[in-house]
């Protein structure tokens, strides 16, 4: 099944389009899936019932998420689109998995900065960009040198998600930490051009078009991995970023030695960020703008995060001890 020309004629489509390769694994993933609950039957004989019938098994046979049925989904559509140029139309009784209406978890001041101290220097400088920023754990690790302005006080955040660019803030008590950071990265190339190599992880093709690029310090980023490794698509050797893997390590260990409850990951110091902003009366549009939520709704969920903090609503029991006091 990997390995197939059916499959490997996706995977050229995926790339042709550059999607991520993160993408790729994942729509072939499913596609797979798809072809597999059909008994192997080949996906251009297959059409809208086959498809609600694998959605409805996904959401109540194997109780995924309704994320999960949405990615399904959408490497479906994908092939279907790309490969056969047709245009799908879900049966009305296709099982749909509900979203819950989750508010997110976010960490105060202090414990954001508890959580960062007990992590190694480099990681901290992460995190509190991830803090400070509110970058996704993905465009942290995909900063570029180039991406950062110090004059304008801003990062650059290349295809984000939904492949849009937007620019966020930057925290000038980082950019020490930050230059300092530019500095190895820039020993480590230089190293890496006296060993005959020197080579950056650009996105499929772009070395090509820029070859100037592969090599140029600018286009390094700023958190290189440790080791050099073939480009996936492209073929040649170079220096990727970090892998997420580490931040996950790193952040489990900092929350047992903290001492926080709470259930954290990577992506709760966005919603931290978030959440801080407007506690501190920042605009919920720029908030918006800064995140790149597409959706103004998407902003708002901080203000249930926030309660009593926007409105000054007090519970009853606090109200009840300060009428005693007086």
């Amino acid at each position: 099944m990997a390995s197939s020309p059916f499959l490997e004629n996706i995977r050229h489509v995926l790339r042709t389009k550059h999607y991520s390769i993160q993408t790729e694994k994942a729509y072939l993933t499913w596609i797979k899936r798809f072809i597999l609950y059909n008994q192997k039957r080949h996906p251009a004989d297959m059409g809208e019932e086959e498809v609600s019938n694998f959605l409805s098994y996904l959401a109540v046979d194997r109780r995924v998420t309704s994320s999960t049925q949405n990615l399904a989904l959408c490497a479906i559509i994908f092939m279907y689109k790309h490969i056969f140029e047709r245009e799908l139309t879900l049966l009305d009784d296709t099982v749909r998995a509900k979203a819950p209406k989750r508010v997110p978890i976010v960490l105060s001041n202090n414990e954001a900065m508890k959580l960062i101290s007990f992590m190694p220097s480099l990681y901290q400088l992460m995190f509190s960009l991830l803090y400070g920023s509110g970058l996704r754990k993905a465009e942290l690790l995909r900063l570029r040198i180039k991406d950062i302005d110090f004059d304008n006080h801003s990062i650059f955040v290349f295809r984000g998600k939904g492949k849009k660019d937007r620019v966020t803030m930057l925290p000038q008590s980082l950019v020490p930490m930050i230059q300092t950071q530019i500095c190895k990265v820039t020993a480590i190339h230089k190293k890496d051009l006296a060993d005959g190599e020197g080579k950056t992880s650009l996105p499929s093709g772009l070395a090509r078009k820029y070859p100037y690029a592969i090599t140029d310090i600018k286009w390094q980023y700023l958190f290189p991995s440790r080791s050099r490794c073939q480009h996936p698509t492209d073929g040649y050797f170079c220096r990727h970023h970090l892998h997420w893997s580490a931040l996950t390590k790193v952040l489990r260990k900092a929350v047992m030695q903290s001492g926080i409850k709470k259930h954290v990951t990577a992506h709760t110091f966005r919603h931290s960020f978030a959440t801080q902003l407007l506690v501190n009366g920042a605009d919920i549009r720029t908030v918006q703008e800064l995140l790149g939520h597409n959706d103004l709704k998407t902003t708002q969920i901080y203000t249930h995060v926030i309660g009593q903090h926007a409105s000054g609503v007090l519970s009853p029991i606090d109200k009840n001890q300060l009428e005693h006091a007086r």
